[in-house]
Formats: C-alpha cells, structure tokens, sequence
C-alpha cells in the first residue's frame, strides 16, 4: 500500500492571497506538497496560485513546525540561490484510527506518509458505547506503551461505525447497525477519551481509505460500495469528499431496488442492502444474523448452489444502483470492496456484467475491485484527522492538469 500515487502531471490546490484565508492556504500548501510528493517554492506558488512570499512565509511556518523537510538544495544553472525541494516529514505527525464493527474493535497508528506504526484489536459482539469506550481507552493506552512516537504530535482519532447517523428508525435499528449509539456524536467521544475524535461512516472512511493507499488515487470522481453486514456507499465529487447535510451521503442501503420487495427494519420494503450485503448473503446461506458476530463463516468456502443463486439475486438491483449512481453523479467509476471474502466478490463483480447503459459509457473501466484490501477501514480512520488537516474545505480547489 502506498499513500502517494505516481502521477505523469502535476496535481494542484487552489489557495487564495487574502489574509483571513492563511488557515485554508497552509492546507493548500500541505495537500500540494502530498500530492506531488516533493516540491520547490517556485513550484508551489506555481500550482497554487499564491505570491511567492505566501508560499515562503507558510513554508517556513510548517518546516518549523516538522511537518516538512528540506531537501538537498537543486544544482540547476541560473542566478541567485539554489532551489530547495520541500516534502512531508513523517514523524510531522501521527493519527489513530478505529475501526468499529459488528465483530471486532480494531485500532492503527500511523503517520503523515500513511505508514502503519502501530496496532491493536479486540473482539466484540455489537458493543454499545458503555462496553466500546473502556476498550477503545485501553486500546489507545496499549499503543502509546508500544510505539516510540511523539504523542505531543497526535492529531487525534478517527472513529468509523456504520451508519445512518441521526436519522430515526435507522439509527441502531436492526442487525446492519450498532445498539446505543443514536445519541453519539465527535464531540461527545472527545470529551470521554480526552482527544479530539471524528467520527465517520465506515463506507466513508473505506472511500478515504481507496483513495489515499489502493486504485481510487487518481479518481477525481467515483463511489465506493462498501459490502458489509449492510451496505453503504463513499462519495468523492471533483476531487473532494462528499458526506451531505448529516453525514448520511451515501446510505444506498436504504435506496429502494425492488418495490414491495423483502422487509427492511427501516420500515420500507425492497431497500438494497436486503439483497446485497454480508447479512443477505448469511440468510440465503442459512448462517442466519448469529454469523454476523462469528469469526467469518464464509472464509475459503465455496460458493456452491446456495451461494450462486444469492449472486443471481443480488446482481440485477447491484447493478441497478451502479446505473443510478452513473446517472446521478456523473462519477468515473464505481468502485467495490468491503467484508465479502475475495472470491465472493469477483464472483459478484462478474454477474454484473454487462452493465446497463447509463451515461457513464465506453472510455474507462466502469466497475473497479478495490485494492486497499479489508483494512481500508482502518486505514480510512487513520487518515480522516490527517485528510481534516490537509484537505481544503472550499469548493473547486483540487485540480488535475496543468497551468
């Protein structure tokens, strides 16, 4: 897994010379010098499109702060001094992310460059604020003990659990989500674990994941299908994540593929997640909710005759969302990963095809498998406080291409 991509052009963020903006520039500075890996001044004010002295004054603040390097100064021809490169320091900082789901607790450490410097996990079984926070406390005490890092440098922690957030009748109803956490929100979790906590969905947070460390890099545009004990979808629009009013973007889940179809705890009936998730899987399957807290019962076995006709049946309203989503957003590729074992998950991808004519068509791979693997997760949560500092909040700022 890698955090940067390699990329023929440059990628650039927009930044803007007024002064009440300094805040939003630095981080323009910071994604650029990420995306690119390393980059001079000049270079900077270039694709960034502020003043040369902009450029130098947020240089020297975040070189002094350790969140860049200097490298050897470049030997080129020309006048005056030698042009130095600047590039992400490492150790400039660290991240913690955890992964809360339906069986496991698991918690990473890693630094600016996404490298993983520590780890942690536990199983659970559907744990309820009361049972997760002790362990996530303990979790992170556990990390701080093995890893010779500088805590002063911590970010903080992302935490990732399914969604929907906030909305009755979804929140924490039924087997696809968590007991207890209706109520919950960043604020709360980081006055009770005395660090400043995101909280995200974890079909967000696996889109994050995708894109920082597997095939998802060079998207500008695309959603990633989440299959896991229900299913969710992240969003990334003209380069930027997409999370809507709530943080709910993205909860396909509950999006409505066969009208008067199967019984969903939401209340309707047909909703998606029925057909295309860990849980449907389980039930055609006979494995029932009870697999759902279980070690995987699906690892390295067959998919057989049950198996085929649960393809059958989730192919055609999977595909019919991969049309939707085409449609709505105008995206490059839908991208998909999760829980579902490998084989599973190729043999799904492959019932999909041919798509249905959307207006996503002929240049391009329409469908992509996911290539961070089933740590994308944890990953995701690791980056979300570091993706909070890099990442410009302002429409239009990254850009591909050049000036």
């Amino acid at each position: 897994m890698k955090l940067f991509a390699d990329r023929p052009e440059p990628l650039t963020v927009s930044g803007t010379n007024l002064e009440h903006a300094r805040s939003h520039n630095r981080r323009a500075v910071l994604e650029t010098i990420r995306l690119n890996r390393q980059l001079t001044r000049a270079e900077l004010a270039r694709l960034t499109a502020l003043t040369p002295q902009t450029v130098s004054n947020i240089a020297a603040e975040l070189l002094d702060a350790g969140m860049l390097l200097a490298g050897q100064p470049l030997r080129e021809g020309g006048r005056g001094q030698p042009a130095v490169p600047l590039s992400i320091n490492p150790d400039g900082a660290y991240s913690i992310g955890v992964q809360l789901g339906h069986r496991s607790l698991s918690a990473v450490a890693v630094d600016l460059a996404g490298r993983v410097r520590a780890r942690t996990e536990r199983t659970v079984l559907r744990p309820a604020p009361e049972q997760a926070l002790p362990l996530i406390a303990a979790m992170l005490g556990e990390m701080r003990g093995a890893a010779e890092l500088d805590w002063r440098r911590l970010l903080g922690v992302g935490l990732v659990m399914p969604g929907p957030f906030g909305v009755e009748g979804m929140t924490s109803v039924g087997p696809t989500t968590l007991p207890g956490w209706e109520e919950v929100d960043g604020a709360w979790l980081s006055r009770e674990l005395g660090l400043p906590v995101l909280l995200e969905k974890d079909a967000t947070a696996a889109a994050i994941g995708e894109r920082l460390y597997g095939m998802a890099s060079s998207l500008r545009n695309f959603a990633y299908l989440f299959i896991g004990t229900g299913l969710g979808a992240g969003l990334f629009l003209d380069g930027r994540l997409y999370t809507g009013g709530r943080h709910n973007a993205g909860e396909i889940g509950h999006m409505i593929v066969v009208p008067g179809g199967r019984v969903c705890e939401c209340g309707n009936r047909g909703c998606l997640e029925r057909y295309v998730s860990l849980r449907a899987l389980h039930e055609e399957l006979g494995l029932g909710d009870g697999a759902l807290a279980s070690p995987d019962p699906l690892a390295g076995l067959p998919i057989g005759p049950d198996g085929e006709r649960w393809l059958e049946r989730a192919a055609a309203p999977l595909a019919q969302a991969v049309n939707i989503l085409e449609c709505l957003l105008d995206i490059e590729a839908v991208v998909i990963g999760g829980l579902l074992p490998p084989h599973w998950l190729d043999a799904l991808v492959a019932r999909l095809h041919p798509l249905p004519a959307s207006t996503r068509r002929g240049d391009g791979i329409r469908l992509r498998l996911g290539s961070a693997g089933r740590d994308v997760m944890a990953l995701g949560a690791a980056a979300l406080p570091i993706f909070d500092e890099f990442n410009p909040q302002y429409e239009v700022l990254l850009k591909n291409g050049r000036r």
